[in-house]
């Protein structure tokens, strides 16, 4: 006796296809937990590097829950998600540390601050102890993910 394979649906996506859904996911997680670094960052004056520790797990969590099926382009995409994170909330501190002396909201700011400048100070921000957190988060997010 043969078993018919389960119809699919319109609602379910092909096997190995990401729908537009997993993607939003993606995007959501990276740039929500960007945001909340920025505000957790401005409201107390630190950095907290070991806040990207936490939003490697978070985007672990999140493309688990978006159907991202296991493998190496889920940890290719926790990597990337990872480095986008990082990226985003240190020009959006950059940004709000700035601002403020120049009497600039955060969002103004980041639209004015170029790359060369952000560069200067994501370099003169990072050093030591903080690399260590960035890297450990690239760990994270590829060992979480996978």
């Amino acid at each position: 006796m043969t078993v018919a394979p389960p119809e699919r649906s319109a609602a379910t996506p092909a096997r190995g296809r990401l729908s537009l859904f997993s993607w939003l996911m993606l995007a959501l997680g990276t740039f929500g937990f960007a945001a909340f670094w920025v505000l957790l960052s401005l409201a107390f004056d630190r950095q907290y590097h070991w806040m990207a520790v936490i939003g490697a797990l978070d985007i672990a969590w999140m493309l688990r829950l978006a159907g991202w099926r296991p493998g190496p382009r889920r940890a290719l995409a926790a990597l990337v998600a990872t480095v986008l994170i990082v990226v985003t909330a240190n020009w959006g501190i950059a940004a709000g540390q700035i601002g403020v002396l120049m009497g600039l909201d955060p969002v103004a700011s980041a639209a004015k601050l170029g790359p060369n400048f952000f560069w200067n100070l994501f370099q003169l921000a990072n050093s030591g102890l903080e690399l260590v957190w960035l890297a450990i988060a690239l760990a994270v997010a590829a060992l979480a993910s996978r």
